[in-house]
């Protein structure tokens, strides 16, 4: 199985600030996203907080030899205000809403955080709700297509199937007008569809065995760009472009791309699903101003390089290129289950070859058996925190394009019970300056965002998750305009605990902090879990930490490695060359090496959390990793950190 993943896309060169919680790089940092603009810089920082926290970094540094983290007791943030218990009526929450606007003032500038005021107004801050009760203008219509007995088969009559249906874009007009959110996300889109509407399509390139990925998600991020703004504006100059960008990947451009008979290159599978994707939104975002020629034109493309070649990874024993379909609990199999899907739902009914209908009898059961189950019963994702974008967005878009498309989710949502906690996942490992990014960070992300956690703030019903995306940098773009309910209120933070264990033995962590809402907070996450298991995505790390204070990164992760290098991804085995590379050995974590030795694969720490009731002093997280000798090659006495 490990070897498979020398088809992985290489590490893309880092044109980003070295503080980016995004990997090697992200477009939205360049563009108009949730971005605020700041406002007048901070005063200087005290020269003896600057000569303390190395200090501080060194003593927990020494203390990491016990490998500690803390738990503590559910309290509310300092900054936050206290729930009322009763969520007002529709109108007055709505007026105190528009008075208040956005909640975050801006955007920090080395970390794209958002920035919160110091004081808060307690009748907006309060008990997160969502507000759906009858008379209120900030909330969604009941979708009319409300199928008695569900088929994955029988789709709705009206365009558009996926994500975005016509009723909700008849309702979105009205609903920007009268909410902060979708208002700015809205403008920010529209500025960024005009940014690459002046650049010429996407350029081929193919980063040796690792593939066109880049490419991929490129051209998915400006077609839905592309297509919204068409569908706001009704300007017949967003469906020109699009279709250029189309022609483009379809290899019908001024410049050649790719190989003709496997343009999309199916031999790592990720850039296939991610290209029919892109033209399945645009064939289905699109489809009442295609001509009918253009139609079949995106059609054929669709089927000749992704659809036939999905059929293929499904039905030849022979088709290496479908590994994925088998015990791969991780973002390939949501992935690539996604954008089959997506293109198959886009075209059923049109399809005079059955492909369509027969891959979604294949795609759907298949995610069900294996991308379900990417989330551990803790919620934490089994690969890394930045595998995670990939894996929830294309586990999101294929779910949110089956409801919309067929009514029903077929168990995408609810068949992996504790799915909807990877919300909260995502919330713990990232701290007030980035992610705990242990392990790999993965390629450029391009159209993969956190705005999976808006979907299932929606889903579940958990307002907590869409208040605390909504204020990130990178919620504006297309999904979040229908996957958002304005309707929700309060503050996220409101009865949040500041800190919380992962419990699962496969990944064991936690984290806990000072504020949700302070940049200067102070933030230390730690982890012990297994050094196997993660789609050879991890390091031999047990015992890493990462700690953030006064708006700085103190001790951080050095990430992936040139995903490019010999035998990167062959195998995660104990003599594996994986572990010769220095991001990804344990001298390059934050933990103890002991000999200049790696720890075992087999590792398996035991941790000792515990909760408050368990204690007196309940201000004071308390937390023991032990690592000996016979599970991790090393012999880690515990010693106890108090914050």
């Amino acid at each position: 199985m490990a070897s498979r993943y020398d088809y992985h896309n290489a590490e893309a060169p880092n044109t980003q600030p070295p503080t980016s919680p995004y990997g090697s790089g992200d477009p939205y940092y360049n563009e108009s996203s949730g971005y605020i603009a700041s406002g007048p810089p901070k005063k200087g920082t005290s020269k003896w907080i600057k000569v303390g926290i190395p200090i501080v970094i060194i003593i927990i540094v020494g203390a990491v030899v016990g490998g500690v983290l803390g738990s503590r007791a559910s309290k509310h943030d300092n900054s936050s205000s206290s729930s009322n218990g009763s969520p007002a009526d529709a109108s007055s929450v709505n007026s105190v809403k528009n008075a208040v606007g956005r909640f975050a003032t801006s955007t920090d500038t080395d970390y794209f955080m958002p920035v919160y005021p110091s004081t808060t107004n307690s009748a907006a801050y309060g008990q997160p709700t969502f507000n759906t009760g009858a008379g209120n203008k900030l909330t969604w219509p009941k979708d009319p297509f409300q199928p008695s007995s569900p088929s994955a088969t029988n789709v709705r009559q009206d365009r558009p199937r996926l994500i975005a249906p016509a009723y909700k874009w008849e309702a979105l007009p009205s609903l920007i007008s009268n909410d902060s959110y979708l208002s700015g996300w809205n403008q920010s889109i529209i500025n960024n569809a005009t940014q690459y509407f002046n650049l010429p399509p996407v350029k081929y390139f193919m980063d040796g065995d690792s593939g066109i990925l880049d490419n991929a998600r490129e051209i998915k991020m400006r077609i839905k760009a592309f297509c919204y703004a068409y569908r706001i504006t009704k300007d017949t100059k967003w469906i020109d472009r699009t279709f250029n960008e189309l022609k483009n990947a379809a290899g019908n451009g001024t410049e050649g791309f790719g190989e003709a008979v496997d343009r999309w290159n199916s031999q790592h599978f990720l850039d296939t699903a991610e290209f029919t994707a892109a033209f399945a939104i645009a064939y289905d975002w699109l489809y009442d101003v295609w001509s009918a020629e253009q139609k079949g034109q995106i059609m054929s493309t669709m089927i000749t390089y992704g659809l036939s070649y999905g059929d293929q990874a499904y039905t030849n024993s022979s088709a290496y290129f479908g590994w994925w379909r088998t015990n791969t609990e991780g973002n390939w199999n949501c992935v690539c289950n996604s954008g089959l899907t997506m293109g198959a739902l886009a075209i059923l009914g049109d399809d005079t070859s059955g492909l369509a209908e027969s891959l979604l009898k294949l795609t759907i059961p298949n995610a069900l058996q294996n991308c379900v189950g990417a989330v551990t019963d803790d919620g934490t994702w089994t690969e890394t925190a930045n595998y995670w974008y990939f894996g929830t967005t294309g586990h999101a878009e294929m779910t949110s394009s089956l409801i919309t498309a067929t009514g029903s989710d077929y168990g995408m949502l609810n068949d992996n019970s504790q799915f909807k906690q990877t919300g909260l996942f995502h919330m713990y490992v990232h701290g007030p300056t980035s992610l705990f990014d242990f392990g790999d960070h993965g390629p450029n992300k391009f159209s993969a965002t956190a705005n999976s956690v808006i979907f299932y703030g929606s889903q579940y019903n958990i307002p907590q998750y869409t208040l605390y995306q909504r204020d990130m940098f990178d919620a504006a773009e297309p999904w979040s305009m229908f996957w958002y309910d304005p309707s929700v209120s309060g503050a996220f933070w409101d009865g949040l605990p500041l800190d919380h264990f992962f419990d699962n033995q496969l990944d064991q962590w936690g984290s806990m902090r000072s504020s949700w809402t302070d940049n200067d907070a102070l933030y230390v996450a730690m982890k012990a879990g297994q050094n196997v298991g993660h789609q050879t995505h991890n390091d031999l790390d047990c015992g890493d930490f990462v700690l953030d204070a006064m708006g700085t990164r103190w001790a951080g992760d050095l990430g992936s490695g040139d995903y490019r290098s010999l035998h990167y991804f062959l195998s995660d085995k104990q003599d594996a060359e994986r572990w010769l590379y220095y991001r990804k050995r344990t001298e390059g974590q934050n933990t103890i090496l002991v000999n200049k030795q790696n720890q075992l694969v087999t590792a398996n720490p035991t941790v000792n959390h515990e909760l408050p009731t368990q204690r007196s002093q309940v201000e004071q997280p308390f937390s023991t990793f032990q690592m000996d000798r016979q599970h991790s090659g090393l012999q880690i006495y515990p010693v106890h950190i108090l914050m």
